[in-house]
């Protein structure tokens, strides 16, 4: 038995769920998986996964055995890193989930800025607003909205504050009820954003005074922030999105600002990596990239 592959093979089932995900993840076969398995249970007399046609379940001696093991495979990692990093050049792959809307207008202009630095580096970006498990997926960074994190095993550093604006076209605007008061939003059609954290309860401030307003079911629900911009400017209904986002169709008056006495409640946007990554000089650099990047 090799143990070291047994024990890394054995690390991919538990993260990816499967012996198939882990086998397509590996580049071996769906025997070769369960081959590594068997040998590394009957190495320690003890069952690590149960399984059925259908499922697996990891036991008790398992997650044991996996928590140790995770722990001694990244700092292996850490140690390659270490020497393979020293070198002035940064080379090799990172791997980074990034939104899809603000990661086309402000994050993809910046990781190419960071490559024409280091043109030994290669990056693999995915494009997506669905959240991603970063030690399932095998990602080295995730940039991601403010928030707690779920996960102990990730850190994170803040890039920049995203400062949000109530707004709607003109041709809206003008066929629509009264809008002098966050209480009369009830009556307009509110344009959602259906991945934020509360799609439908938009929080708002004006000085001391806070105040939340939930909303009427609107017409249009879509789970990107440029389609949101899209049907705002076609005179659907009134949306909240990121300045950023909205900025030239506000100067050329595509787009009004409504209520503006109260600020919406300020998202931020993070950096957001598995605690052994901080080990590594090209992640490391990565994100202190994007940090000064975005305090220009």
């Amino acid at each position: 038995m090799d143990k070291l592959r047994a024990i890394t093979v054995f690390r991919r089932v538990i993260e990816l769920g499967s012996f198939k995900a882990a086998a397509e993840d590996m580049g071996l076969s769906k025997a070769a998986i369960s081959k590594n398995i068997n040998e590394l249970e009957d190495y320690l007399k003890s069952p690590l996964i149960n399984r059925t046609t259908r499922r697996m379940h990891i036991t008790e001696s398992g997650q044991r055995y996996y928590d140790h093991v995770r722990t001694i495979l990244d700092e292996l990692t850490n140690a390659d890193l270490s020497i393979m990093e020293s070198s002035d050049k940064l080379r090799g792959l990172i791997k980074v989930s990034v939104p899809m809307s603000v990661g086309l207008l402000q994050l993809n202009p910046a990781i190419c800025e960071f490559m024409q630095l280091h043109p030994e580096i290669s990056v693999e970006v995915i494009l997506s607003d669905q959240y991603v498990d970063l030690v399932e997926q095998g990602l080295d960074v995730a940039i991601r909205g403010g928030g707690d994190l779920k996960n102990s095993s990730l850190k994170s550093r803040k890039l920049l504050d995203i400062k949000r604006v109530l707004c709607a076209a003109p041709s809206y605007i003008e066929h629509a009820a009264e809008l002098k008061s966050l209480d009369q939003l009830c009556f307009h059609n509110c344009l959602i954003y259906s991945l934020s954290s509360s799609p439908r309860q938009w929080l708002f401030r004006k000085q001391d005074e806070i105040q939340t307003v939930d909303l009427a079911p609107g017409s249009y629900v879509v789970n990107n922030g440029l389609a949101l911009k899209q049907a705002a400017l076609a005179g659907l209904g009134i949306v909240l999105t990121p300045e950023i986002f909205i900025d030239e169709e506000l100067k050329s008056g595509k787009l009004t600002k409504l209520l503006p006495d109260w600020e919406a409640d300020k998202h931020a946007l993070y950096a957001v990596y598995p605690y052994h990554k901080e080990q590594s000089q090209k992640v490391r650099t990565f994100i202190d990239f994007l940090i000064d990047y975005f305090v220009k």
